[in-house]
């Protein structure tokens, strides 16, 4: 895209002009700078993001160029995006304490060198055949909050088909996609865990290293918000799970899980709606949607540069980043 396309009263002179003549037939104009950061939520979003994040619209992109500013001075080797909309995640997600902010976008990064398995190559077509399996999904309705909810099921899940990774690198690109949306940025997720049929050999794979990881990266390596951790159906197994998980756990998130079964009714708000959603497994309508939400992101391929510009893959010579880094 150029400005060849724009017209205007002078077009006829910029027919003859010599920058316009001296461009091959072949050549297109230079790309035009990226639009700077402009605010798509609601005045009602806005008003939350004030009392819950302290986000004040009026300091936002000076916040926002101190972080930057932060990250060029501190961290002047980090090869990291400095878009606005990219580093607004990271303030949203810590309030908008400068200092917590830049930890969690060094985190961000540090986590992806350290798990190469998992990073390397992240992207929708190398995780179509967990994106297929219905492991995980987004289920179509935000809660009465407004949180998306991922849905994970373990039982979707042969692990002779695949390693437990493939699933930890589906999870995060699910992830990486919600969190591009600023309501979500604003209102969380919520995590909903559906353990009907994990048995005692599928669960001996989510060992103690992979726990650790996981929930470190959650805790502290991404910028959302996890509102609620609801676990249905939960086995006679899952105290053995939940034993290794709990170590990991901080206190607030670890405050922030629920187990709700038929014959235990859980007293949290929510309970009885994210029950009803679970039982939505065995209907044609969930499963339509377990397959839409791969679709939905397996579509959005040749926008994948653009659009997921933050994610660290590595690349190869026919698939170079090709956004700014700080150097």
């Amino acid at each position: 895209m150029g400005s060849w396309w724009l017209m205007s009263e002078e077009s006829d002179s910029l027919k003859t002009s010599p920058s316009a003549a001296s461009l091959a037939d072949n050549e297109l104009p230079p790309a035009p700078e990226p639009p700077g950061y402009v605010c798509s939520l609601t005045g009602e979003l806005v008003a939350k993001a004030r009392e819950e994040l302290q986000e004040k619209p009026e300091w936002r992109l000076r916040d926002v160029q101190a972080l930057r500013d932060m990250v060029r001075k501190e961290c002047p080797h980090l090869r990291t995006s400095l878009d606005d909309a990219f580093l607004l995640r990271f303030l949203r997600a810590r309030k908008f304490d400068y200092d917590r902010a830049l930890q969690l976008l060094i985190n961000y990064h540090s986590c992806r060198r350290s798990w190469p398995e998992v990073f390397n190559n992240l992207k929708p077509s190398a995780l179509k055949d967990v994106l297929a399996s219905g492991f995980l999904t987004v289920l179509p309705h935000t809660d009465p909050r407004g949180c998306h909810i991922l849905c994970i099921r373990p039982d979707r899940w042969i692990p002779s088909n695949y390693p437990i990774t493939e699933n930890i690198r589906a999870i995060y690109l699910t992830l990486e996609k919600l969190i591009q949306a600023e309501e979500t940025q604003v209102n969380g997720i919520v995590i909903l865990a559906d353990y009907k049929g994990v048995s005692l050999s599928k669960a001996s794979h989510f060992g103690p290293f992979i726990a650790k990881k996981v929930i470190g990266i959650l805790q502290d390596g991404f910028p959302i918000r996890i509102k609620a951790v609801h676990v249905v159906n939960e086995p006679r197994i899952f105290k053995g799970i939940f034993a290794i998980i709990k170590p990991f756990l901080k206190e607030k998130i670890a405050n922030r899980r629920s187990t709700h079964s038929a014959q235990r009714q859980s007293q949290v708000p929510m309970a009885g709606l994210l029950l009803v959603m679970a039982q939505l497994r065995n209907t044609l309508m969930q499963d339509v949607y377990t397959y839409c939400w791969p679709l939905m992101i397996l579509q959005e391929k040749p926008q994948w540069k653009s659009t997921y510009h933050s994610m660290p893959w590595s690349p190869t010579e026919n698939d170079a980043e090709t956004t700014s880094w700080v150097q």
